[in-house]
């Protein structure tokens, strides 16, 4: 959908209302994007959202990026589309690994999902959540996969979420033994799952 730059309003206006929030602002391809301080992120979401000329009612996402070694290690990034005025905007916030983040839910409740993948990825807390919990990884999950120095296979050897392994016989004996990076993919034992998308079930 086409966008348009309105610079008074969503540059000039924001930096008149919010002079001490707002601590970097670029324009870089048809989008805007402020840099703001933690401490007026409710503030700012709130103005976005109510404001007249801004009409931000449409959250888009909300995603967490991670810059280790950079000190703050940690950007959330959240995408605004105002669909009466047709223009968007961008916020960013940077917090450390220990640091939390409030919610957003409270003024776009659709900021739900999004901030539960951004804490099950990242580990990024999204302070008064209403249900901060995974919600791809298994509940006792140990890490968080999105991270830089998350290890390639993981901190568990063997363990792939959501699919079950395939059983591996010996060659000329009855004894099995279980390949944890080998899945099995047989079109008969196709089953559906709450998730949303067909995993192979086991044959046992």
């Amino acid at each position: 959908m086409a966008t348009h730059i309105n610079e008074p309003l969503l540059v000039e206006m924001v930096h008149k209302t919010f002079p001490d929030a707002i601590l970097q602002t670029v324009i870089y391809k048809d989008a805007v994007t402020h840099l703001v301080r933690k401490k007026a992120l409710l503030s700012l979401c709130d103005y976005f959202k109510k404001e007249s000329q801004l009409q931000m009612n449409y959250l888009v996402d909300v995603i967490g990026i991670d810059f280790m070694p950079a000190k703050p290690r940690f950007e959330v990034v959240y995408h605004l589309y105002s669909i009466p005025k047709r223009h968007r905007i961008r916020l960013k916030v940077k917090l450390d690994e220990e640091e939390s983040i409030p919610t957003v839910t409270g003024i776009w409740p659709a900021a739900d999902w999004p901030e539960r993948e951004a804490y099950d990825m990242y580990g990024i807390i999204f302070a008064g959540h209403p249900n901060l919990k995974r919600i791809y990884m298994d509940p006792d999950w140990e890490g968080f996969p999105l991270r830089k120095d998350y290890p390639l296979r993981g901190y568990k050897t063997g363990i792939i979420p959501l699919v079950k392994r395939k059983k591996i016989f010996n060659a000329g004996t009855n004894s099995e033994k279980r390949d944890p990076f080998h899945t099995s993919i047989n079109a008969a034992s196709w089953t559906p799952t709450p998730l949303g998308p067909r995993v192979a079930s086991s044959d046992h």
